[in-house]
């Protein structure tokens, strides 16, 4: 064969290992390697820090104290307790409860702001939305110092203790009706006037209006927020724990087998009992999300509410019940935090706020609470934004960013309890390389991180899907790198949504207790934990006094918040005005 014909037909060589990479970067833009790598290192965290921690106590419930295998022999001994129905049945009784309560109080204070004339709906909105700057310890140390023994209300309760279902069932439906409030605020805020108009035109009553259309059209945030209250009352550790007495609930026995008793195979049993109902109430919440349909469009008219003095004198007569309510609960609250001996000696003193002299601890456990607070919003919300960009704005890998967005709602099924004991099972392990982490600051910030992740993640992909598509695409089509369009257009765009997720994870990073009482060590104790603790040890008035200073922190970044969203929103937000 001639040279020249050689030449025509080359045979097939092998790239150089070396030129691999260059070949890649070639094959693909810089934007999409950009997007691969934090895809990659997104799904590593996810891996690591949610999917590896809930196998370890999946394993672990499968295990005895040596750590060999023995099957379903914990669930078998574990079922045959009478205790273990006894607790699984105060927990679905509180849990349907407080549903039902707060579904119904809510449901009518958030009708009062949206579709009454009543007056002052702004400080109504703030008050409704106070009790989410608490912990869930306070209400509880509160409604002792109301209704306690020695309460000074004592005798509303006809003779009954407030240490059991009631009492916990009053501070639970305390703790979550801001959360309520805000979904239901949000479904009866948007209504299409032509609707009641036509009901007007047919003659249609008033209550028959509310029947037909009103509550139909909010039916599926109503269902949305029956499921999220139940949730939290399941999974929630702190009321109970403080104000339960002996009315066991699966928090509080996870808590005392593996505190208590050191029995962690147990506690992972136990774990896996209480997450069954939280993914259920998860499962049943996305199938209502599909099915919700919008029921407004670009031809609906926004309803708005006419005067009428019956109903707005009585929207506002309730809410004003409401408000009493709840400032009764936070008050009492503070004025215990300034009693000397509650109830012996009640004269006011500020010695509950000197920790130092009352705990071995001192102020650190609040120092070390901002701290997580910061480190969390900070780094969660970088960590959350770039994440729920690249997978909604993404331009490529698509199976890989539709996995992300379904491994990124997983948290939310995940009670906080359940998540810190797999954390203990998965990081305190000589094998683990991660094991240098367990008991650091830097160990609460991921874990708080990622017990609120789903939240975050929603707030930022609902705000990105505002920006339109064809903003992406003109900067794809004249070239302009996606990083640019992010740092220009995204960011300034989606700047009130970036600063609800910082102050979200604030506040909550401020308030959790079940996701770190587990995970805390000498020299990292949050205040929230602290409260438990002192209120353990009999120091009622030094508890109420750091719950209060938890409270006042969380307001105070709630100001915050809404004086940066003024400010800024001013320079980034002016497009909305027309």
């Amino acid at each position: 064969m001639s040279t020249s014909a050689m030449d025509h037909n080359p045979v097939p060589t092998k790239v150089p290992s070396a030129n691999i990479w260059t070949f890649w970067t070639k094959k693909l833009s810089r934007d999409n390697l950009m997007l691969l790598g934090i895809l990659g290192v997104l799904s590593l965290f996810m891996l690591v820090f949610i999917l590896m921690p809930l196998w370890a106590m999946l394993t672990k419930s499968v295990q005895n104290s040596s750590g060999e295998f023995v099957g379903l022999e914990n669930f078998i001994t574990y079922f045959s307790s009478p205790s273990l129905w006894y607790s699984l049945t105060n927990t679905l009784t509180v849990g349907f409860l407080v549903m039902v309560i707060v579904g119904v109080l809510a449901f009518g204070y958030a009708f009062a702001l949206t579709r009454s004339c009543m007056p002052f709906k702004t400080l109504f909105q703030v008050l409704g939305m106070a009790p989410i700057l608490a912990p869930s310890l306070l209400p509880a140390i509160s409604l002792i110092f109301l209704f306690g023994n020695q309460g000074v209300l004592k005798d509303w309760l006809g003779g009954q203790s407030v240490y059991g279902l009631i009492g916990i069932t009053m501070g639970l439906v305390f703790w979550t009706f801001p959360h309520a409030l805000m979904i239901l605020t949000t479904s009866l805020r948007t209504s299409d006037a032509r609707l009641y108009e036509a009901a007007r035109a047919l003659k249609t009553s008033p209550l028959k209006t509310f029947f037909m259309v009103t509550l139909p059209a909010a039916k599926y945030g109503l269902i949305s927020t029956l499921i999220v209250v139940f949730t939290l009352v399941v999974c929630d550790f702190g009321v109970p724990k403080v104000i339960g007495g002996s009315y066991n609930v699966l928090a509080t026995d996870i808590f005392k087998q593996v505190v208590g008793q050191q029995n962690f195979a147990m506690g992972a049993v136990t774990s896996i009992l209480l997450l069954l109902p939280a993914l259920l109430a998860f499962a049943v919440d996305r199938w209502v999300q599909k099915k919700q349909k919008s029921l407004f469009d670009t031809r609906s008219v926004a309803y708005e509410p006419t005067p009428n003095k019956l109903r707005d004198n009585a929207c506002l007569v309730y809410c004003i019940v409401i408000c009493i309510a709840v400032l009764g609960v936070l008050g009492m609250a503070v004025y215990g935090s300034f009693v000397t001996f509650w109830p012996w000696n009640k004269a006011l003193t500020l010695n509950n706020y000197n920790f130092s002299e009352l705990s071995t601890y001192g102020w650190s456990p609040y120092f070390n609470s901002l701290t997580l607070a910061g480190w969390t919003a900070l780094i969660g919300t970088v960590i959350i934004f770039i994440g729920a960009y690249c997978i909604e704005k993404g331009r490529a890998f698509a199976p890989l960013r539709q996995a992300m967005q379904m491994l990124s709602v997983v948290p939310m099924a995940v009670p906080g309890m359940v998540l810190g004991l797999g954390y203990i099972f998965y990081f305190n392990d000589a094998n683990n390389p991660l094991n240098v982490m367990y008991g650091t600051m830097a160990f609460l910030v991921v874990n708080t991180v990622v017990h609120y992740y789903t939240v975050g993640h929603m707030t930022a992909v609902t705000s990105l899907k505002q920006i339109p598509a064809e903003i992406e695409s003109t900067a794809a089509s004249v070239k302009l790198p996606q990083y640019k369009l992010f740092f220009k257009v995204t960011l300034p765009v989606c700047l009130p949504a970036i600063l609800d997720i910082a102050t979200y994870l604030f506040i909550n990073a401020l308030t959790t207790t079940s996701a770190v009482v587990f995970l805390y060590s000498t020299n990292t104790i949050p205040a929230s934990v602290s409260v438990l603790n002192m209120d353990d040890t009999g120091q009622t008035g030094a508890a109420a006094a750091m719950a209060v200073m938890i409270m006042i922190s969380a307001a105070t970044a709630k100001l915050v918040h809404v004086v940066l969203d003024k400010v800024l929103g001013k320079k980034t937000q002016a497009w909305r005005k027309r």
